[in-house]
């Protein structure tokens, strides 16, 4: 067989293996092993089917032979590197693993396997940078065979071990000087800290909608913003007893929170969606005033409409009481615009009720409210046996000039007239 009619057949096995023919490319590549045995790419087959009879010195040979006529492929620095780590001389693995690395950075298997040299070399900081990097790029579990499976189960283990394990050191390293500065507020670094450790994530608003540039990601906001929150929290009782009656006599109004049509996405709102499980009563809703609701509640909607609601017509403001039921979870997601902040205030708290913003979780307090922004990734339990219920509401972002909210205003309202035109 001569040289061309090699390249004929690679050329072959390689198209037949991206139009996913396999078996026409299995006879393929063992026609080029058959009458062509020291070809690169016969010898690269050939090693890999030493590796696979456990024969890793033969292997590690001829996956060399392989290399040296050709250093194009990474596949052959790479399993050449599983032999040497086989045959127990990391040194030479971790030189194979980068000579692949090299042709490709993101070869997947070959970043595990660099993290798996790295440990063997006692040098498990470096193997938890591999993994990382690894982890990022990591395809479906599902197109993965089981061993690497495996081996990607243990990177993210290993990469979370050692990011907690950084955290530990980084705040044994500013204990000294943390404590110089006694009862000052420090949340913000300590989730600092532990982004930088790898240990939390980096939180981002994603607003579904609007996104208004220059907001700052807050999860939570600090009280001193909103002056009328002692006057919310004085009403509990009031607002109590108007829920008591809206429930009893407008049962009928209450509905599912999550009502998305026949046919439409329904992603992590599957459970919820058309669910009992989490309604809601309106007192306004996308910034439409529920007349009948809110009579029932006289002395709750005055005291809403003296707030900053957020006005946007069509979108803002909502209020609600919003009415969980027992062991129900509302899965992560995140709301619509950054231009308006969510206020909380319970109503009725059972035990074992938690809610999480960003990488802030809470448990509600009775008489309490909080203001967050909703376009941070948020969730919520009710893990007890019992319902909660929270009064609901959007106010407009303190951090707006009344100049911005009304052009928000207005933009929203012209985004809503120009979506309407050709329904």
């Amino acid at each position: 067989m001569t040289a061309a009619k090699a390249e004929e057949l690679v050329g072959r096995a390689e198209g037949a293996e991206r139009a996913g023919r396999r078996e026409e490319a299995f006879a393929l590549w063992s026609e080029l092993v058959a009458n062509y045995p020291d070809h690169p790419r016969a010898l690269f087959l050939r090693g890999r089917r030493r590796m696979d009879e456990g024969d890793a010195a033969r292997a590690l040979d001829l996956l060399v032979r392989s290399e040296a006529l050709d250093a194009s492929l990474p596949e052959a620095p790479f399993y050449a590197a599983v032999c040497h780590r086989h045959l127990g001389n990391p040194g030479a693995a971790l030189d194979a693993i980068s000579r692949a690395l090299a042709l490709d950075p993101y070869y997947f298997l070959a970043l595990l396997s660099k993290g798996a040299i790295l440990e063997d070399l006692g040098k498990p900081r470096l193997a938890a940078r591999t993994y990382r990097g690894a982890v990022k790029i990591a395809p479906s579990d599902r197109s993965m065979p089981g061993d690497a499976r495996g081996a990607l189960q243990h990177a993210r283990e290993h990469v979370a071990s050692n990011a907690r394990a950084l955290a530990d050191h980084l705040r044994q390293a500013t204990a000294d000087q943390r404590s110089q500065f006694g009862d000052a507020r420090l949340e913000r670094f300590d989730e600092g800290l532990d982004i930088l450790a790898g240990v939390v994530p980096r939180q981002q608003q994603a607003p579904t909608m609007l996104y208004y540039p220059r907001l700052p990601a807050i999860p939570f906001y600090d009280r001193e913003h909103f002056e009328w929150l002692p006057r919310l929290e004085a009403a509990t009782q009031t607002i109590q007893q108007e829920l008591e009656v809206a429930l009893q006599q407008g049962q009928s109004a209450l509905q599912p929170y999550i009502q998305y049509p026949l046919g439409a996405p329904v992603n992590q709102w599957a459970t919820l969606n058309h669910s009992a499980a989490w309604s809601s009563y309106f007192l306004w809703s996308d910034g439409d005033k529920q007349a009948a609701n809110c009579a029932r509640c006289p002395q709750t909607t005055a005291l809403l409409e003296s707030l900053p609601l957020a006005q946007m017509p069509g979108y803002a403001p909502t209020a609600m009481f919003s009415v969980l039921s027992q062991h129900t979870h509302i899965p992560p997601h995140t709301g619509s615009a950054n231009t308006r902040l969510i206020v909380h205030l319970p109503l009725v708290l059972p035990p074992d009720c938690a809610f999480r913003v960003g990488n802030d979780t809470r448990s509600w307090e009775m008489g309490q409210a909080w203001v967050f922004d909703d376009t941070i990734d948020h969730e919520a339990w009710n893990n007890s046996g019992d319902t909660r219920v929270i009064l609901i509401f959007d106010v407009w972002n303190p951090l707006l000039s009344e100049a911005e909210r009304a052009l928000v205003t207005e933009m929203l309202g012209a985004l809503r007239a120009y979506n309407a035109a050709e329904l």
